[in-house]
């Protein structure tokens, strides 16, 4: 009987070709001139990489290299974007509370303007109530993000 051979699902421990050995060896040789290897480092990763017999081993050889052309103020660059990025992210309750206030905005803004178009006389714009708690939800929302941001920047 023959034995099965079990699918992998992982692509690093995939069995690497020689082209893929020579990209890497080419990305390396990208890293050396632009001066992020020595010589010395440079000779062994690419003896490594030539000895290669997985993704994995291939990948290790340049994890801590960016890509070629990149340079270490795009980088950082890249980098404070995504801290940005994160700092401006709402926390998830307070996107729940702004979902739910503009439902009900909405919802009282429908029915007034209903109300107002069946009605002769002047409507109270009842409405208009819901600027408070609109304004101190968005005075909740900029403390929170003001604290989250002196958080992220220590």
């Amino acid at each position: 009987m023959a034995k099965e051979v079990a699918p992998r699902t992982d692509a690093e421990t995939l069995r690497a070709a020689d082209a893929d050995r020579h990209k890497i060896a080419d990305q390396l040789k990208s890293a050396l001139d632009e001066g992020r290897l020595t010589l010395h480092e440079y000779d062994d990763r690419v003896r490594q990489a030539y000895a290669a017999r997985t993704y994995a081993e291939l990948l290790i050889l340049v994890a801590d290299l960016p890509r070629p052309g990149v340079s270490a103020a795009e980088v950082s660059a890249r980098k404070a974007a995504e801290v940005r990025r994160v700092e401006r992210r709402l926390p998830m309750a307070l996107l729940i509370l702004w979902t739910i206030w503009g439902a009900v905005a909405a919802v009282n803004l429908t029915v007034w303007f209903l109300v107002a178009l069946t009605v002769e006389d002047d409507i109270y714009p009842w409405p208009i109530w819901l600027l408070v708690p609109g304004a101190a939800l968005g005075a909740t929302t900029v403390g929170v993000q003001m604290i989250r941001r002196r958080h992220y920047r220590r």
